[in-house]
């Protein structure tokens, strides 16, 4: 059975947060899914685990991070075109969240990304298959 990953986000606002990534296309699982807790679907191997702040520090002994001063993670998450790339990002801002800086341009791969509502940073790319491909062939 493949391995799915879970990325466990703590949230101030659950139903607000909810709704920012629904805005962004993304949908949550019922199942997993309550008062404290919410499973956004990235895709059939990937979800964020959305998790209400009090709920989520019983999942650890350490301190949650302050998103104002200090990055805890960069979520990445690669998009199948650069258009869809400018999209959520555009989307995301119109919703509430703030830029992270100018596109990134590397020739091969085009990243642009931004912090949402409880300062987590997303960061969203494009890789062009032809390198991919002329890469692969390289390691060969």
């Amino acid at each position: 059975m493949p391995s799915k990953i879970f990325v466990n986000l703590p949230v101030r606002d659950l139903a607000r947060s909810m709704e920012f990534f629904k805005k962004l296309g993304y949908r949550f699982d019922p199942r997993f899914t309550d008062e404290n807790a919410a499973c956004m679907v990235v895709s059939d191997d990937i979800f964020v685990m959305l998790l209400v702040e009090k709920f989520f520090r019983t999942f650890t002994a350490k301190t949650v991070a302050d998103t104002g001063r200090s990055t805890e993670v960069l979520v990445g998450i690669s998009l199948p075109s650069r258009d869809d790339v400018d999209h959520i990002v555009k989307t995301a801002l119109a919703a509430g969240a703030r830029p992270t800086g100018a596109p990134k341009e590397h020739g091969f791969m085009y990243q642009r990304g931004f912090e949402d509502l409880d300062g987590h940073v997303w960061e969203y790319f494009w890789m062009d298959p032809a390198h991919l491909r002329r890469r692969a062939d390289r390691a060969a």
